[in-house]
This record gives C-alpha cells, sequence and structure tokens, in this order.
C-alpha cells in the first residue's frame, strides 16, 4: 500500500511523463519549413550522399580555401555519422542531450582572469591523457594549437561539449573552456554581466592565452546560443582577432528573433532554471543595477534578458550593439557553421539562416545536414557527435592548406599556425585564399 507522499509522488511522475509524451507528440506533428525550404536546403555543394546523416551541403564563395574544404571534408569520415535514431524526434534528442553526462568526465584546472573593469572570467583548461601530436614546451617541434571552447549564452557546459575538448586533446591539442562572468561557478565580482554580444571579455580572455602560448596556432569553436558571443568577436576584431580559424555548432544567427520566438520547452526551462539559480547566489549584488525580483520571476529567456540589460535602455537599443552578425562584413578568418535544417532551437532554416552571408563571404561555411537537432549530430556509439571530429577535421584540413601555400609560393605567410608569430601578433588571409 503506497504511502499519502509515495502516491503524490507517482501523481507528479505520471503528470510529468504525461506532458512530456504530449509535448513530443506535438513537435512531432510540426513539420518545420514547407516547399520552400526543401527547395533552399538543395543549396550546395554535395558533401555526402550515401547512407548516413543524409545528404550533408556545403554553402559558400567559390574559392581555393572552399574547394580545398570540400575535398577535405568529402574525404572524411566524420560526416558518415550512422543512423539518426530519432528521425522524426529531434526534441527528443535534445532532451537526452541535456541529461547525458560525459563519459568519462575531463578533469579541469581552473583559472580566474580579472578584466579591466575589475570583473573576473574563468578559464578552464582541460587536462588528462594526450595523443602522441602533443608537445610539451620545450620539447622541439610546433606548439601544440590551442582550441578554446564558448559553451552556450547560459552558460551551460554539457557533457558533449566537454567530450570534444576531450578528443581535441586526445589529438595533441591544448583545450580551455570560457566561462562568463558569473556562469558555472565563477565568481560575480561587479554587478555587471557580460550581455549577449558584447565581446570584451573574450577579447581579454583571446589576449590572455595568446600570451601564455605565444607561438601555437589560437582556435575557437562555440556552441548554441554562445555562438553569437564567438562571431560579435570576430566581427568587431576583424583581422586583429588572433585566431587562425572558428566553428559553430548550431548557431544562433539572428539572436533577437531568436529570443522573441517561441522556444521549445524543453530547451527553455532548464536553461532558465540554471540562469535563476546561479543569479540567485548574487541576489545583493545585483540589486544595485537590476530588479532582482522581476529578474528571478521571468518566465522566459527574453524576460530574463530584458530585466539583466534593458533597464535603462530599450530592446530594440540593446540588439543594435548586440546583433551576434552586426559586423559581419569585417569578419576576416574562416568560419564554418555546421547546422540542421530540423532544429527545433534555431527554428525554420528558411527565417533563421544568412544564407545570402555565405554566398557572399569568402570567410564563411555553412555545413547543413537535413537531420541532427540542435548541437546533437549523433554518431554510432554512445554520447558521440559527428560535428565535433568534422570541426577538427576542419582545422586540419585549414592547417593543411595554409602549409600547402607556404610551399607553393616559397614565403612564409603571416600566420597563426606554428612557427614564429611577430609582435605585435597579426593574423592575415592572402586574397588568393579566398578567391
Amino acid at each position: 500500500m503506497l504511502s499519502p507522499e509515495g502516491l503524490v509522488a507517482v501523481v507528479a511522475a505520471l503528470t510529468f511523463l504525461g506532458l512530456l509524451a504530449w509535448h513530443l507528440l506535438v513537435a512531432r506533428l510540426e513539420v518545420p519549413g514547407g516547399l520552400e525550404e526543401d527547395e533552399e536546403e538543395e543549396e550546395g555543394t554535395p558533401i555526402l550522399t550515401e547512407d548516413g546523416v543524409g545528404c550533408c551541403r556545403l554553402l559558400c564563395k567559390p574559392s581555393a580555401l572552399a574547394q580545398h574544404l570540400e575535398r577535405s571534408l568529402g574525404r572524411s569520415a566524420a560526416l558518415r555519422g550512422g543512423p539518426w535514431p530519432w528521425p522524426r524526434w529531434p526534441r527528443l534528442r535534445l532532451l537526452q542531450q541535456l541529461l547525458q553526462p560525459p563519459d568519462p568526465a575531463p578533469v579541469l584546472v581552473r583559472e580566474h582572469l580579472q578584466v579591466p573593469d575589475g570583473g573576473l572570467v574563468a578559464l578552464d583548461w582541460l587536462v588528462g591523457p594526450r595523443g602522441a601530436g602533443s608537445r610539451r614546451r620545450g620539447s622541439g617541434g610546433p606548439p601544440s594549437p590551442v582550441l578554446l571552447v564558448i559553451p552556450n549564452a547560459a552558460g551551460k557546459v554539457p557533457g558533449g561539449l566537454l567530450q570534444l575538448g576531450r578528443q581535441a586533446l586526445e589529438l595533441g591539442y591544448e583545450a580551455v573552456i570560457f566561462n562568463r562572468r558569473g556562469h558555472n561557478g565563477c565568481p560575480l565580482a561587479t554587478p555587471k554581466l557580460q550581455p549577449f554580444g558584447d565581446p570584451g571579455d573574450l577579447r581579454e580572455a583571446v589576449a590572455y592565452v595568446r600570451c601564455r602560448h605565444p607561438g601555437a596556432p589560437l582556435l575557437a569553436v562555440s556552441e548554441g546560443s554562445g555562438s553569437g558571443l564567438l562571431l560579435a568577436y570576430l566581427g568587431e576584431s576583424g583581422s586583429s582577432s588572433r585566431l587562425a580559424a572558428a566553428a559553430c555548432l548550431s548557431p544562433v544567427f539572428r539572436a533577437r528573433d531568436w529570443f522573441e520566438a517561441s522556444l521549445p520547452r524543453l530547451y527553455e526551462w532548464p536553461l532558465l532554471l540554471h540562469l535563476k539559480r546561479g543569479l540567485s547566489r548574487y541576489a545583493g549584488a545585483l540589486a544595485e543595477a537590476v530588479d532582482v525580483a522581476k529578474l528571478l520571476g521571468s518566465r522566459s529567456l527574453q524576460e530574463l534578458e530584458e530585466a539583466l540589460f534593458c533597464g535603462t535602455t530599450g530592446w530594440e537599443t540593446y540588439w543594435e550593439r548586440n546583433e551576434p552578425l552586426r559586423d559581419a562584413d569585417e569578419v576576416a578568418v574562416p568560419v564554418l557553421c555546421i547546422c540542421s535544417a530540423d532544429d527545433p532551437v534555431r527554428g525554420p532554416p528558411a527565417r533563421t539562416l544568412p544564407r545570402e552571408l555565405f554566398r557572399s563571404s569568402p570567410y564563411f561555411f555553412l555545413l547543413l545536414t537535413p537531420r541532427g537537432g540542435h548541437c546533437g549530430f549523433p554518431q554510432r556509439g554512445p554520447g558521440r557527435c559527428w560535428a565535433h571530429e568534422a570541426v577538427l577535421e576542419y582545422f586540419r584540413a585549414i592547417g593543411e592548406f595554409l602549409r600547402a601555400e607556404e610551399r607553393r609560393t616559397g614565403v612564409p605567410q603571416p600566420r597563426r599556425w606554428g612557427g614564429p608569430v611577430p609582435e605585435p601578433p597579426a593574423f592575415t588571409w592572402q586574397r588568393s585564399y579566398t578567391r
């Protein structure tokens, strides 16, 4: 016989499962987009046409670098991800991602970096077994590349992102996770958090990593809404970004529209709870700058963003300063964006993918797959993600391309892929690369 408490628990569990089933059924019946989207999805160069993840297509402006990436990704086994386990249930995959821990969890060593206004950001360096390609300082040969990992805008670091860092370690990279102010256990030293697209703190972190590894190629990868920060940084910095290349997994390109859209509750509620729990620790300090009651009473990510950053400026003005692609024309290093047409978080491709940017800019590359969900891209084996291997293959191909150009021209190019770095460091792509 169940006790009253046990009966309440059973009823609560059944109610939760019923709501979850209803939510997934509604999502299952929704068919994102229409004929116009299906036609647009056919744009770009086919990369993989056999069974697996379907047909990935690379959309970009024709150039020498684009041809090299097409060949490298086409030969790579990374895109042969295996059958999609839930072809019509991308939200179920999203729930699994949020709950699944990394296996095994990597060891992290944290550093706190003080930025000019007195605030703190945290850098978590991944440590553990290293691959044969790893080189310690003083061991000779070019230094190991450094991979800067940027989690989503809520600061949540899922197990899959840690697995990417672990894979990078096994290939000989150094890997470090960037944590914003007040996120993921980073202390909030000032009553100020980092706006969605303000790259000031990231700029300080990149400068610090560059000083710590002066001769190493510096690469960056971001996930989901965290890509807004990386794209804003690349646009504001232009050719002075200090990065050799960047990649974005399931990026959010049009942030204001994204916040104002109806996000999947399976995605929004856990992140909202995660943010509120972290911010509640600093309620006293934040009371000087924001309405804490309104902040903690927010019922959506949009309401929380407005409470945090729009107290003295309007929503319109806020996004004039924080849209990720506001300076996209200034980006001067290659950026690979891996997206899925069935991404339930970003939304329908016809409204959320800036295809014209990929057609016109020589630095942006869109790898679009019909199935993959949001930051999912499952591969055979528990918790594996083919997009992670594709990103690492992309970085390898970029380095290979630069070395081949050096050998072809016989003139060392100003670059960041190994070798001596001029002071102050300045990354310059040759125009012929992107023609």
